[in-house]
Formats: structure tokens, C-alpha cells, sequence
């Protein structure tokens, strides 16, 4: 299947020929791209990466990109981690404010669009390759309906895909911010756990890179699961230390961080079949964000599928749903370009 005959394009700008320059903005790094917009594609002339506190504004971050990148774009448009109002948005784990019209008048760049950086990669799926995309659990024959992203980072991003008949409609949601909801023992140990650092834990103080850490510092701190040597110089040694985590999971170095990675696993898995019977996605789940590549041979185990399908009246719908992961780290940052030359 080609996800890009599915994504619409509805009414397209004067941009032939022009340049857009195309942002993804995280809590933890920036991604910038300039494409030359050519009839229904687009093409990357150049981009770069920075750490999102490499300047105390966003303006900073592009002036120096522009700066090796001569020539005004035709218009700036941004996949941003944070609900978009009105053109505006506060970052949710950056602090960062945006305001497009400001945007435009600081940099003198024409147009300013900006969406949810999960709408952003649910319309980069209109760029991606079908070798940008990994299968953990392929249905056969895919039936068309909704669609829902899961993306796990610095926070956790949800987003969903409308199939209105003839094409998908990408919309962003928060649904990563709705409460975390334990079902186990440990889960409400966990829980009580989380409450010491937030009033009311969320899904994304588990489902993400800070929630893999603070699954393992429970077990480590609360639970008293040992910490060896070689791992504690590793967390010195290392800026990511849900990276190190992962990495011994998925290497069996260590039982604590195997531990910690079947929790966050199941909890990610617990999170997605939430996501896909509120959206009704049986036309697939896609699970993206900086983390899903990173432990994908994890998601293809038993646990990940069997936490999915666990569920007491929906099972068999669960079953149903086709489940892959996005290979590309690109694709909020292509969604953000193919958003302001074709999706408006």
C-alpha cells in the first residue's frame, strides 16, 4: 500500500518552483529542511539538526540556518510539539512560544503555517518510501478506515488519520497528556511512585523516553532491584539514559532494564489499543517518534501484540489492526513541508 495516494490535497498555493522551508520542532532537538516544491513533489535541497536549547528562540535556530542557506523562502511551515491555536502555540516540554504572525514579520518570510508535530508525521507519510516503513503485526488485507499514530519520545505524540471515502485526513489530539491508568500491583506502586513528582500521572510520564528512566529508577530506588557498576559508569558516560536502558534490554546485559522495557512495552501497547478503539483505526496503527525504530526488535515479541489485543469486550477488533513502525526520522519534518505546499 502507498500511503501517499491516501493523503489529500486540498487546493494548492502558487509554489512551483519556490522554496518552503519546513521546521520539526521537539523538546530535545530541531530538525530544519528546505524543499523546492516540483509539481506533486518535493525535493530537499538542504537541512540540518540542532539541539532545541542551541538558541533561546526559535528565530535564533533559523537565522543560522538561513545564514547558510541564501535566498528568502516562500514560506515557513512547522511541526511543533505542542496544541496549536489559532496559528500560536506554547511547547509543552520547551520553552518556547510561537506566534506565526510574529514569525513572519521577525524573519520576513511570507507565510508562517504551523501544526502538531504527530499531524506533521501523519502527513509525512505522503513523502515516505514503503521500505520507511517496518510491519510488527501485517493483517493481510488491510481494510480502509481510520488510522492512529503513536509516537513515543521526549513526550509522547498521538495523532489520528479520517478516512472520509477517498482519502485520510490527518488531525492532532493530546491524547498522550490523558491520565495513566494502572491495572496491576506493581502498576499501582508505580503509580503512587509517579504521584511524588506529578499530582496526576500521564500516559506520556511512562510511554516516553523521561518515562522509561523514571520505570527504572522505581525499580532500582522503590523496588530495590540492583544497579551494576558498568551500568551506573554507562548512565555517567551517556546524555540518554533511556538509550542506555534499551540497549542492555535488547542485549540481555542487564534483568532491571529487561524489566523496565517489558513495563514500557506493555504500558505502550496498553496506550495504542486505547488510542485505536477511541479513533476506531482499524485501518492501522503506526507507531513513530524517536523511540518506536530504536527498540523495534523489542515490538516484535509477543508482548507487544499480546498487551494490544488484551482487552475485554474489543478483542477481536484489536486483532484486526495492522500495526508498523516508522522507520524514518524524517517524517514530521517532510509532513510540516507537505503540509504548507499541498494541505491547506
Amino acid at each position: 500500500m502507498c500511503y501517499s495516494l491516501y493523503l489529500p490535497q486540498r487546493g494548492k498555493h502558487d509554489l512551483q518552483g519556490k522554496t518552503i522551508l519546513a521546521a520539526d520542532i521537539g523538546g530535545t532537538k530541531t530538525s530544519l529542511g528546505l524543499f523546492e516544491v516540483r509539481g506533486n513533489t518535493l525535493s530537499l535541497l538542504s537541512e540540518a539538526t540542532v539541539p532545541s536549547q542551541a538558541d533561546v528562540t526559535f528565530e535564533g535556530v533559523v537565522t543560522k540556518f538561513l545564514a547558510n542557506n541564501p535566498g528568502v523562502p516562500s514560506m515557513l511551515s512547522i511541526g511543533v510539539a505542542g496544541p496549536v491555536s489559532d496559528n500560536r502555540v506554547r511547547l509543552t516540554n520547551l520553552a518556547w512560544e510561537l506566534d506565526g504572525s510574529r514569525l513572519q514579520r521577525s524573519l520576513g518570510i511570507g507565510r508562517v503555517t504551523m501544526i502538531n508535530d504527530l499531524e506533521a508525521t501523519a502527513y509525512g507519510l505522503a513523502g515516505l518510501a514503503l521500505d520507511d516503513v517496518a510491519a510488527v503485526f501485517d493483517q493481510k488485507e488491510q481494510p480502509l478506515g481510520n488510522m492512529a499514530i503513536l509516537a513515543p519520545g521526549t513526550g509522547l505524540g498521538e495523532a489520528g488519520l479520517f478516512w472520509d471515502g477517498e482519502a485520510y485526513r490527518p488531525f492532532a489530539t493530546e491524547g498522550g497528556h490523558s491520565d495513566f491508568a494502572p491495572q496491576t500491583a506493581l502498576d499501582m506502586e508505580l503509580y503512587a511512585h509517579l504521584r511524588k513528582e506529578n499530582d496526576i500521572p500521564c500516559w506520556e510520564h511512562v510511554v516516553s523516553g523521561p518515562g522509561i528512566y523514571r520505570i527504572y529508577r522505581f525499580l532500582r530506588d522503590v523496588k530495590g532491584h540492583k544497579e551494576p557498576a558498568w551500568l551506573t559508569e554507562n548512565f555517567k558516560n551517556d546524555g540518554d539514559p533511556a538509550a542506555v536502558i534499551s540497549h542492555a534490554a535488547m542485549r540481555e546485559l542487564d534483568a532491571t532494564c529487561i524489566k523496565t522495557m517489558e513495563l514500557f512495552v506493555s504500558y505502550m501497547a496498553r496506550e495504542a489499543a486505547s488510542l485505536v478503539l477511541k479513533h476506531k483505526a482499524t485501518g492501522g496503527l503506526l507507531l513513530g517518534g524517536g523511540i518506536s525504530p530504536r527498540i523495534y526488535p523489542l515490538l516484535r515479541k509477543t508482548l507487544f501484540r499480546q498487551q494490544f489485543v488484551r482487552n475485554a469486550h474489543m478483542a477481536e477488533l484489536l486483532e484486526k489492526v495492522s500495526i508498523k513502525v516508522i522507520l524514518n526520522s524524517k517524517a514530521a519534518l517532510i509532513g510540516a513541508a507537505h503540509y504548507g505546499a499541498y494541505g491547506q
